[in-house]
């Protein structure tokens, strides 16, 4: 605190020059000064007071139009509150989450800086860095938003805009949205099929997007068995979905992989001890996600809520 105080001495004493700075031969110079002394605060472990300089710094770009530093010093503001909350999580430390919600203001903005500057990718990485950050301090429903932004502005790569949907989608998961889970898994499966890669005489996705769409499957065909929508709210797309996994559409000669085939079994599956069964030969083939998913299956045919909970 006593050196947080003896530097913000040092910024109330560069307010007086603020006229000064402000004629623009002088603002470069009160920006670099910002610089320095944000680098020096950061060296002595002064995250929130840095910050506080970046800010400054920002003001001073945004006085230049330099829109690029603008962007820059607003980035490094927010990733020091970032870390300034960081730290007091670690530390345990009382709080009103002030510099999360400040590190959330400078991102926001730095996000409509570059979105000025027709630079979508990089304001959608930014989206992705609050949402992870947010999502490992344990908000997915705050991330959520962020997430979806993100996909948002990767219109124009889809590999990646089906990236952040599946975080978006393991967010929802995390807060037991299962129904809007099962929404972004059912768009992301769509938008593999009609922006995906294709062969001549193909109508299937290859490559990465076959493998997306492998794994969409099979996690809506989980969320499916497990909120077991009524046959009047089942939207088309699911029916067919489920369709394939019949007893009729078996086929024991098939070449799909086995994790396809034991599904096939599950989904129509009555028996707790059979599913239990299942349920240790599936592991192996499937991810964490669809594994936890598979147990809230399990669990439910055991204890029935009538809920989907």
């Amino acid at each position: 605190h006593r050196i947080g105080r003896r530097y913000f001495r040092q910024l109330k004493c560069l307010c007086p020059c603020r006229r000064r700075f402000l004629r623009k031969p002088n603002v470069a110079e009160a920006s670099e000064q910002f610089g320095q002394l944000a680098k020096e605060l950061k060296q002595q472990d002064c995250l929130q007071y840095a910050a506080f300089c970046n800010l400054a710094m920002a003001r001073c770009e945004q006085t230049l139009f330099n829109a690029p530093g603008e962007a820059l010093a607003l980035t490094d503001a927010a990733r020091l509150f970032l870390s300034s909350e960081k730290e007091n999580r670690a530390l345990q430390a009382p709080g009103f989450d002030e510099h999360l919600q400040a590190a959330l203001n400078c991102y926001s903005f730095a996000i409509k800086v570059h979105i000025e500057m027709n630079q979508p990718v990089m304001a959608a990485s930014l989206c992705l860095e609050l949402g992870n950050a947010l999502k490992e301090m344990n908000r997915p429903g705050e991330a959520i938003v962020h997430y979806q932004r993100a996909a948002e502005l990767q219109t124009q790569t889809p590999i990646e805009a089906l990236l952040s949907m599946g975080e978006m989608a393991t967010c929802k998961i995390l807060t037991r949205d299962y129904d809007g889970a099962l929404s972004v898994f059912t768009e992301m499966q769509l938008m593999c099929q009609e922006r995906g890669l294709q062969l001549p005489g193909i109508s299937t996705p290859v490559g990465a997007f076959l493998d997306i769409v492998a794994k969409c499957e099979i996690s809506r065909v989980l969320l499916l068995m497990f909120l077991e929508p009524p046959p009047q709210k089942l939207l088309p797309e699911h029916a067919q979905t489920l369709e394939r996994y019949a007893w009729e559409s078996f086929d024991p000669h098939s070449q799909a992989y086995n994790s396809k085939s034991v599904l096939q079994m599950a989904c129509q599956e009555k028996d707790t001890e059979s599913l239990k069964s299942l349920q240790t030969e599936l592991w192996p083939f499937l991810t964490a996600e669809q594994n936890h998913l598979l147990h809230l299956v399990v669990q439910e045919r055991i204890t029935p809520s009538g809920q989907g909970i």
